[in-house]
């Protein structure tokens, strides 16, 4: 069988070319032009627009048509921008949410392993090991006491107690050997937690990290090191809480952008996977803010990103493209047929539907002009029960909703301390003002108190910040039950609180301070005891604007910090010249 290639067809000549391509032309130029005034004629005669019916009808379908592409115009374009607002909302609400219970996690498991590191049990047995030449049985207690705590604390794995040299004294024995970091010494000497790079466990088939805190005995001594591997597969569990939308995924990375764990759990394969160097620094230069991106799976997404405190890690959040706007995918299908069915309606039907249309955008209208005004009290009647402008309205409350609930919770959160609940200093210097503005016009008194924790700084630094957080809260619990209804309670900054009293004087302040002190004598806390010292001042005996006043009470409180503190001051004339003379 021959594999020859085939014979061309003879060419034509130059001259016989370009003859037949020009007859082709032309004959075919000549057949569009006549075909073209017969369809145009045929069409405008089949129309018969010297009809005035026919007109008005042409007339009526054209206003129904002109404004229903209007509105299908403005319904996509909202629609996709509320769709766009509302899945970026999403995820910052994401990220921060999950960012801070990651950040709350990390703080539980320092505490609980300095809780650990410091009980008896730990101290007593390694000073008496490393002090021992038979240390077997105060090994053997070490090893109980370590077994118990990781079989009430599962996401521990491992448990072990090391020296300074970062030889293993005792310990769970468990699982596979854990590496140090190379500066564990250096970080247990400034009494720092070591926090080592996460790993994956291949025999237990699990994320773990290494977390220590340093030993010490009752003298301060650096005596060695409590070390914990920590399973990291309960995060994923948290992540798959706060996971957006259907399809949206929750990550956490690490700054290099190599995956840790992720909402649908955890694997070697998962801990492989890496986000770009560009797109990692793209995420921790906008932080906080929405950005489109190809994932780890090469999916396009809009992901949002936040850095756990404490951990340097990033909690990544996205949500799929296509799922951000397949709400405006079968909007602009349902917007195609309504408006294929509207080229069908005539005459008056035509007309009655293009008003239909056009005073809810009427409505619309004067509300979206009295939302860009400032004016959210805006809730739009639906009236229609379907259609683009029905979803649309539905679109446009539910955005003004949202918004309003925003400004509601950006308010609050604008006058109140984040700790303590109660109101910040901002909202304290309103308050202060105005009831300033008040007591002069109405001629009455009132006190203000200034109180602060006493040696909190120290007992900040022996017990940690959690405890101090501790510390704060049940000081603001303590005040906030004694006072008034009608009083007004702030934290003023630090360990400094602040409560105003109208219509009262210095002698109902004093017995305020007092009364406070009284309660919190009561309260226990896992640090010892903890006093308050006050200052006490009245307008307009001690000053007649909010700034004087704060500064004779500020006096007075560290007047009463410098006698000895948990006492009263008041800032009097009378009281500055007693407190003198002692």
């Amino acid at each position: 069988m021959s594999n020859a290639p085939p014979k061309p067809p003879p060419a034509l000549s130059t001259t016989a070319t370009e003859s037949f391509a020009a007859s082709q032309s032309l004959s075919t130029t000549q057949r569009l032009n006549v075909t073209g005034r017969f369809s145009i004629t045929q069409r405008l005669s089949v129309l018969k627009l010297s009809s005035i019916r026919n007109k008005i009808l042409m007339l009526a379908v054209l206003g129904a048509l002109l404004p229903s592409l209007t509105t299908a115009w403005i319904s996509y374009t909202e629609t996709r921008e509320s769709l766009q607002a509302k899945a970026s909302e999403e995820l910052l609400s994401v990220s921060t949410q999950t960012a801070r219970e990651l950040e709350l996690w990390a703080k539980e498991r320092r505490y609980d392993l300095r809780v650990f590191a410091s009980s008896y049990e730990v101290t007593e047995n390694l000073e008496r090991i490393l002090m021992s030449a038979r240390p077997g049985v105060h090994a053997e207690r070490l090893s109980d006491y370590l077994n118990s705590v990781r079989e009430r604390f599962t996401d521990y794995q491992d448990l072990l107690i090391v020296d300074m040299r970062g030889q293993v004294v005792s310990g769970t024995q468990r699982g596979e050997a854990m590496d140090m970091p190379e500066d564990w010494q250096a970080r247990m000497r400034g009494d720092n937690v070591v926090l080592g790079a996460p790993y994956w466990n291949k025999s237990e088939k699990q994320s773990e990290m290494i977390i220590a805190v340093p030993i010490r005995v009752s003298g301060g001594q650096l005596i060695g090191g409590l070390v914990a591997k920590v399973n990291l597969q309960s995060l994923s569990a948290t992540l798959k809480r706060f996971a957006p939308g259907i399809e949206g995924q929750v990550y956490l990375v690490t700054r290099q952008g190599h995956v840790i764990v992720g909402s649908r759990g955890s694997s070697m394969t998962t801990m492989s996977l890496h986000y770009g160097a560009q797109i990692t620094r793209s995420f921790v230069a906008s932080e906080g803010k929405p950005l489109e991106l190809t994932n780890i799976f090469n999916q396009q997404v809009v992901g949002s990103m936040r850095v756990v405190p404490g951990l340097d890690w990033v909690v990544v959040a996205e949500i799929p493209s296509d799922e951000v706007f397949r709400k405006l995918a079968h909007l602009r299908n349902v917007t195609l047929l309504i408006m294929v069915g509207m080229l069908g309606v005539a005459g008056g039907l035509g007309y009655a539907l293009g008003l239909f249309i056009v005073r809810p955008l009427d409505v619309l209208t004067k509300g979206a002009a009295k939302v860009a005004a400032g004016d959210l009290d805006v809730d739009l009647p639906v009236l229609a029960k379907s259609g683009e402008v029905a979803y649309l309205t539905e679109v446009f409350n539910n955005m003004v909703a949202r918004l309003r609930s925003s400004r509601g919770e950006l308010e609050r959160l604008s006058v109140t301390d984040d700790l303590t609940g109660l109101n910040n200093r901002r909202r304290m210097m309103e308050a202060l003002h105005n009831e300033v503005r008040r007591s002069r016009r109405l001629k009455h008194s009132f006190v203000m108190i200034m109180s602060d924790v006493d040696h909190f700084k120290r007992y900040n630094d022996e017990h940690g910040h959690p405890a101090g957080d501790e510390v704060l809260m049940r000081v603001a619990a303590v005040i906030g039950e004694a006072t008034r209804d009608v009083d007004f309670v702030a934290r003023y900054g630090g360990e400094e609180f602040f409560v105003l009293m109208p219509e009262v004087g210095t002698q109902a302040g004093i017995d305020m301070a007092n009364k406070i002190r009284q309660r919190l004598a009561v309260e226990s806390f896992s640090g010892g005891k903890i006093t308050l010292s006050f200052g006490v001042a009245e307008f307009p005996l001690d000053g007649a604007s909010g700034e004087s006043l704060i500064a004779v009470a500020d006096a007075a409180l560290y007047q009463a910090k410098r006698k000895g503190r948990d006492q009263v001051i008041t800032g009097s004339l009378s009281d500055r010249a007693k407190a003198s003379g002692q």
